[in-house]
C-alpha cells in the first residue's frame, strides 16, 4: 500500500514474508482492524518489531479516515493542574493507540489565530478542551471543526466532558471551616483579565451557598481577587482583610497555588497559621503535603486519564457519547493549615471591666 514504509528500508511485503501472511493482512493488523485473529496479530506485530516497521499515520488515515491523533487545547503549560492532567492523558491515549497533539494558546494573538485557522481540523480525530474559558463565538467555531469535542475540567451542556463538581466541593470546604467554628471566612479567587482563566464562578457559588446554609449573610469585603501568579495584589488583598473592623479567621483560597503564596505572606507579617488564621486550598497540588496545606483535592491526573478514555469512545461512537459526562470526586484533606477558630479578643469598650472615664 502506498505510503507504508519502514524507517530502515523494510517494506510491508518484508513483514508479510517474515510473518507468513499476505501484505493485506499486515496492513489490516497494523491499522488496528478487528478482522485479524489474535494469533495472526501477534505474529505480524513481532515481525514488524524485528524489522522496525510501522505504517505511517498519513497512509493509515487515507484508508480509515482517521489520523490516530487527539488534539488538546490548553491555556498554558506552566500550571501544576494542567501538567498533571496532561500527564494522565498521554499514557491513556498511548494505550488506546492514539498520539497527543498539544496546542498551548497563551497570548491573545495565538488565540485569535487558533480560532481563525482551527489547525486541529485536519490534524486530529478529536479535540480535548482543557480548562479554557470560551466565548460563545469560540464555542461556535469549535462546532465548525466537524470532529468530536471533549471538555476537561469544565462542564459544557450538551457536550461530552470530564470534570469535578466545583460547587459541591467548595460548599463542603466552606462547611468544614464553619464546623471548626469560623464565621468570618474570606475567599480569594484568581483575577485574569486576559480571558484565559477558566470560569471559577462555580467555586465561589459553593462558598456562598455554604454561608447561606449556615445563616451567614454575604459580605463582599471578604471576597477578593488576586493575580494568579505574579504581582502585588495578593499582599494588598491580605492587607485589606486584616484591616477590616472584623477581620476573617479563615481564608478559602480557590487554588493551592494561591494558598502557598498566602501562607508566605502571612508568615511575613507574623500572623500564625492556624492559631490566628486558617488556610484552605483547592486542587490537591503535589506540594500541598510538604506545605502542610489543607486542601480540597481533585484527581487531576485521573481527570486526564478519564478524558483520554472518553475521547477514544467518542471517536469510535460519536452519537453514543456526545453528551456523556464523567464526574469525579473531590476529597477534603485536612492538614495543619486549618484549626478551630480563635476565641475573639475583647475590644476596647466591650464587655465588663471597662471603667467609665471621668473628666
Amino acid at each position: 500500500m502506498a505510503g507504508e514504509v519502514a524507517e530502515k528500508g523494510a517494506t510491508l511485503a518484508d513483514v508479510a514474508q517474515r510473518a507468513g501472511v499476505s501484505p493485506s493482512t499486515v496492513s489490516r493488523t497494523l491499522r488496528g482492524l478487528s478482522t485479524v485473529s489474535p494469533e495472526t496479530r501477534a505474529r505480524v506485530e513481532e515481525a514488524a518489531r524485528e524489522l522496525s516497521f510501522a505504517i505511517s499515520r498519513s497512509a493509515s488515515s487515507l484508508v480509515t479516515g482517521r489520523t490516530g491523533r487527539v488534539a488538546v487545547l490548553v491555556p498554558n503549560l506552566d500550571s501544576w493542574f494542567l501538567g498533571a492532567a496532561l500527564a494522565g492523558m498521554a499514557p491513556a491515549l498511548n494505550a488506546a493507540g492514539l498520539d497527543m497533539l498539544v496546542y498551548s494558546v497563551t497570548t491573545a494573538e495565538q488565540r485569535a489565530q487558533f480560532f481563525d485557522r482551527l489547525p486541529a481540523r485536519r490534524n486530529a480525530d478529536a479535540l480535548l478542551v482543557v480548562s479554557f474559558a470560551l466565548s460563545p463565538e469560540e464555542r461556535a467555531r469549535l462546532d465548525d471543526l466537524g470532529m468530536p469535542l471533549v471538555f476537561v475540567s469544565q462542564h459544557e451542556q450538551g457536550r461530552a466532558g470530564v470534570y469535578v463538581d466545583d460547587v459541591e466541593a467548595a460548599q463542603r470546604g466552606t462547611r468544614y471551616l464553619l464546623n471548626l467554628g469560623h464565621r468570618r471566612i474570606a475567599y480569594l479567587e484568581p483575577a485574569d483579565a486576559s480571558g484565559f482563566a477558566w470560569s471559577s464562578r462555580a467555586r465561589l457559588d459553593g462558598y456562598r451557598a455554604a454561608l447561606a446554609e449556615a445563616g451567614i449573610g454575604q459580605d463582599d469585603d471578604l471576597v477578593r481577587q488576586v493575580a494568579h501568579w505574579q504581582g502585588p495584589s495578593l499582599e494588598a488583598a491580605v492587607g485589606r482583610l486584616l484591616s477590616l473592623a472584623e477581620p476573617p479567621t479563615a481564608i478559602f483560597a480557590e487554588t493551592d497555588d494561591i494558598a502557598f503564596r498566602l501562607l508566605t505572606v502571612l508568615r511575613g507579617v507574623n500572623v500564625p497559621v492556624p492559631q490566628r488564621m486558617s488556610i484552605l486550598g483547592f486542587d490537591g497540588h503535589a506540594m500541598a503535603e510538604p506545605w502542610d496545606l489543607s486542601t480540597m483535592a481533585q484527581p487531576a491526573r485521573r481527570l486526564g486519564e478519564a478524558a483520554a478514555e472518553l475521547a477514544h469512545r467518542v471517536i469510535h461512537d460519536p452519537e453514543a457519547h456526545r453528551e456523556r459526562h464523567v464526574v469525579l470526586p473531590v476529597e477534603l484533606v485536612p492538614r495543619g493549615s486549618t484549626g478551630p477558630a480563635p476565641i475573639p479578643r475583647p475590644r476596647p469598650g466591650d464587655g465588663e471591666g471597662v471603667r467609665e472615664r471621668r473628666v
